[in-house]
């Protein structure tokens, strides 16, 4: 026996208001397949954890509660339709219309879901790999697809219902058009954010700074108009997108290693001493755990300096985190004045030489120097 035939049997069809017994016994329907689909779902829900995959956790999470939601739309439509053609009410009529608009509203809810759940498996895949999908990217992707469903599903809608969707398209591009010139400047940061997650200059989490601009700090967030930063006095920074087209962006968390550069002098009264020191702390350098020797690495005497005799240090760490950098860096200029001190020499400072003629002191005068 079909449901037609069992919706038309006679207990339920004989009496004047036998055709309540017909939608208690839909809605009765409804909520027994409810709980079926309820622990059908559960039951897979259980096994797809069990699983490596977590695809087929993403599809039965998306799918549990929009399913729910279709067949009380369907089943209470259905019920509608039966209790209308009994009663002639005319409300009741809008059962069928409002039947389609769930559907495709429930379909549409569950590809939301989807989308947000593989994002969410992406992103925790990338957490503990490390290997994935850039998030900026897959953030970018995944509002797009969004919008895509919402988009979709509004003009399946309206055609459902009876309009004309070239007339709405039409309508829409002329829309546009006059919408393109008043905003023009929110379309302008719409693309430059589209840019930015193009071609990816940065993401959130880095570092970045402009040499054209009073902008440095960490990115927050990337939306369509703004890009929040996070200043390093813990301000925000809010800059519309268009602006990344027209200034140069630095971003330092990109860096493959971080450069000491520095210039150290010594007295000259120990120039003699300099190539010794030169070569031993270019040894150490290149002996150093936290130095990349691969890289640029030098240590030569530079200049005669007002008072001291000038030599540089140039050598890159492994480390490109600030704090880390900033520790080598005090070891490693501690470990250059313990090798110029092991050497008899010491690091200069300032200092002037006076020239006394001997009329002024009735002898020949000696020479006396003065820190200044």
């Amino acid at each position: 026996m079909d449901l037609h035939q069992l919706l038309t049997h006679p207990l339920l069809v004989e009496g004047r208001w036998a055709w309540l017994a017909q939608v208690f016994f839909v809605v009765f329907l409804v909520v027994l397949a409810n709980l079926i689909q309820r622990r059908v779902i559960a039951h897979l829900q259980r096994r797809a954890a069990a699983s490596r995959s977590p695809w087929d956790d993403a599809v039965l999470d998306a799918l549990g509660r929009p399913l729910g939601v279709l067949f009380w739309v369907v089943g209470l439509a259905f019920a509608a339709e039966v209790a209308q053609e009994a009663s002639q009410v005319t409300l009741l009529a809008a059962a069928q219309p409002i039947r389609d608009v769930g559907v495709v509203a429930t379909l549409a809810w569950f590809l939301v879901r989807l989308v947000r759940n593989t994002e969410k498996t992406l992103l925790q895949r990338r957490r503990e790999t490390g290997e994935g999908v850039d998030p900026t990217t897959l953030n970018a992707v995944a509002r797009l697809l969004r919008v895509s469903v919402a988009i979709t599903s509004v003009l399946v809608i309206l055609q459902t219902l009876g309009f004309s969707i070239s007339g709405v398209l039409a309508f829409g591009g002329i829309g546009g058009i006059a919408v393109g010139f008043a905003a023009k400047d929110m379309l302008a940061n719409f693309f430059g954010g589209l840019m930015i997650y193009l071609d990816r200059p940065f993401a959130v989490g880095d570092w970045i700074y402009s040499p054209d601009r009073e902008i440095e700090g960490t990115v927050e967030e990337i939306g369509w108009r703004l890009t929040r930063i996070r200043s390093f006095d813990k301000r925000p920074i809010y800059v519309p997108n268009s602006v990344f087209a027209n200034i140069a962006v630095v971003n330092p968390s990109r860096m493959s290693h971080r450069r000491i550069y520095e210039t150290i002098g010594i007295r000259y009264c120990d120039g003699e001493r300099m190539a010794a020191i030169t070569a031993e702390v270019e040894r150490m350098l290149r002996e150093h755990p936290a130095i990349d020797a691969s890289q640029t690495l030098m240590v030569h005497f530079n200049a005669f300096g007002p008072s001291s005799l000038d030599f540089f240090v140039y050598t890159f760490t492994k480390t490109t985190v600030w704090t880390e950098f900033h520790a080598i860096k005090q070891k490693i200029l501690l470990e250059i004045h313990r090798i110029i001190r092991a050497h008899g020499a010491d690091i200069a400072f300032p200092t002037r030489t006076l020239d006394l003629p001997p009329e002024l002191t009735g002898a020949v005068a000696p020479r006396q120097t003065s820190g200044s």
